[in-house]
């Protein structure tokens, strides 16, 4: 499995390892700010410990964030199941206002076809500790570790 957040989720995009564009934020402000995403798909590697439209706190920071896809491609990974986190408000509602960056479709990561590859804009390496302002990042990483445990061999997408 390969998770990047933030710059790494544009590097992923943009080595064609996952699909749309990372462009400037639709209101050309920087964003540093906590942020409430669902969980979009709940399954392994990155989020089998979750619950389907789950909410979760993490902190984003970035200029470019504004993810994009076009029709056909956004299409696809709909069908697919390849969205994994999208923005929303703190009752998991997804509209205009509680997306921070103009985000197609309040996209906030996805995978690649074969789901062994999530990209995100958000940083859930920085709320691993109550001590750092919460411990929601850590869904992502235990889930990692546990498709690990499980197979290390793991075939991502059922």
């Amino acid at each position: 499995p390969v998770i990047g957040s933030c710059n790494g989720f544009q590097v992923l995009c943009e080595a064609g390892l996952l699909p749309g564009a990372l462009m400037r934020n639709s209101h050309l402000q920087f964003r540093c700010q906590e942020q409430h995403l669902r969980v979009e798909r709940a399954a392994a590697p990155f989020t089998s410990l979750c619950h389907q439209e789950q909410v979760v706190s993490l902190p984003i920071s970035h200029g470019d964030g504004n993810y994009f896809i076009d029709d056909a491609g956004l299409e696809r990974i709909e069908a697919n199941g390849q969205i994994v986190l999208r923005y929303c408000d703190a009752a998991g509602n997804v509209s205009a206002t509680a997306n921070p960056n103009g985000s197609r479709a309040s996209i906030a990561g996805v995978t690649n076809e074969a789901g062994n590859v999530l990209g995100l804009m958000p940083h859930p390496e920085r709320v691993v500790e109550p001590e750092l302002g919460g411990t929601d990042g850590l869904v992502f990483l235990r889930s990692m570790l546990e498709a690990l445990h499980e197979r290390p061999t793991y075939p991502m997408k059922p």
